[in-house]
């Protein structure tokens, strides 16, 4: 990366690649994502009862999340596979708003940070709330993934706030 090209995925030609990370240390690093899914009031019970028909639908997205998070490299193109030491998908219910908060914490010990994991983990957890409720729902609205918070590497800590 240079101060001509801050887009490290570009090299000197303009030119899509994966960056080389060979020389970078392994450090622990940790990323948190987040976003949320709102719904009918009526929807929304069903996730909060668990009375969906295709069954505990925080319970499955939980699951998705964390199975996206470890294949985030052969979604994201030019992400580098990594070991993930940890990924933890939680959810808040927000009963005035009629939606389900998603928030993703993931973990390596590595050479490259876990940023696209968390946000992937995050977004394939909303995709599949919606997924087990559509049939009574075509209208819900997943929203506002984004980062929250990073630390490890050489760019050390960064946080949304």
């Amino acid at each position: 990366m240079s101060a001509d090209n801050p887009l490290t995925h570009f090299d000197a030609q303009g030119q899509a690649h994966m960056v080389d990370v060979g020389d970078k240390a392994h450090t622990a690093r940790v990323a948190r994502a987040a976003g949320s899914i709102s719904m009918l009031p009526a929807t929304f019970a069903l996730v909060r009862d668990g009375n969906a028909k295709k069954g505990d639908v925080l319970a499955v997205a939980r699951i998705a999340g964390i199975q996206a998070s470890k294949r985030t490299a052969e979604l994201i193109p030019l992400c580098h596979p990594i070991a993930l030491t940890k990924v933890s998908v939680e959810f808040a219910l927000d009963e005035s708003l009629h939606s389900v908060h998603c928030e993703v914490t993931a973990r390596t010990t590595g050479q490259t940070g876990v940023e696209m994991e968390a946000l992937t983990a995050a977004s394939v957890a909303l995709l599949t709330i919606y997924d087990m409720c559509k049939a009574v729902d075509r209208g819900m609205r997943i929203g506002d993934i984004r980062l929250l918070e990073k630390a490890g590497g050489k760019s050390g800590h960064w946080s949304a706030d």
